[in-house]
C-alpha cells in the first residue's frame, strides 16, 4: 500500500513539474492546483501530494482544489470515508469541492453534505473555470 501511495503521489508530482503550462495566465504570482477524482479513496495520495508541493514551493504554493464527482460521490455524506480526509485536507490548505451535478444525478442528500466542503453546481464546468484563471490541472 505505501508504495501504491508513494508512486501515486511521485507520478503527479512528476506530471506537475515535467508539463509547461502554456497559454495560462496566473494572476497572484502563486502556484495553482485543480484536480477532478471520481473516488474519495484517491484523497490520500492526493492530500500528500499537496503537502509535497506546499514544502517544495513555500510561499509560491497558491489554491489547491480537489473536485468530486461521479458515480461514487455519495462516499462523502459517509463520516467513516470522508471524515479523515477533510481533516487531513484542513491541514494541507487543500479545498474538497462537491460537483453538484454529480450531486443531483446520483440522488445524494445534499444536507448530508459535510459542511466543510464546498458545493458548486458543475464540476467540470468549475475545474475548466479554475484552467482559465492559471490552475494547473489533473483528472483522476
Amino acid at each position: 500500500m505505501k508504495t501504491y501511495i508513494f508512486s501515486s503521489v511521485l507520478f503527479i508530482l512528476t506530471f506537475f513539474t515535467a508539463i509547461p503550462m502554456t497559454g495560462q495566465e496566473s494572476t497572484d504570482g502563486k502556484n495553482n492546483y485543480v484536480l477532478l477524482t471520481k473516488k474519495v479513496a484517491q484523497l490520500q495520495p492526493i492530500i500528500l501530494t499537496a503537502e509535497a508541493l506546499k514544502a517544495e514551493e513555500g510561499n509560491a504554493f497558491g489554491d489547491f482544489q480537489v473536485i468530486i464527482c461521479g458515480k461514487e460521490i455519495g462516499d462523502i455524506t459517509d463520516p467513516e470515508k470522508i471524515n479523515h480526509f477533510i481533516e487531513k485536507a484542513e491541514k494541507a490548505g487543500v479545498q474538497l469541492v462537491a460537483c453538484g451535478f454529480s450531486l443531483n444525478k446520483f440522488k445524494v442528500d445534499k444536507t448530508k453534505v459535510p459542511r466543510k466542503m464546498t458545493t458548486v453546481d458543475n464540476g467540470i464546468l468549475h475545474n475548466f473555470q479554475l484552467q482559465k484563471k492559471g490552475y494547473k490541472s489533473i483528472s483522476l
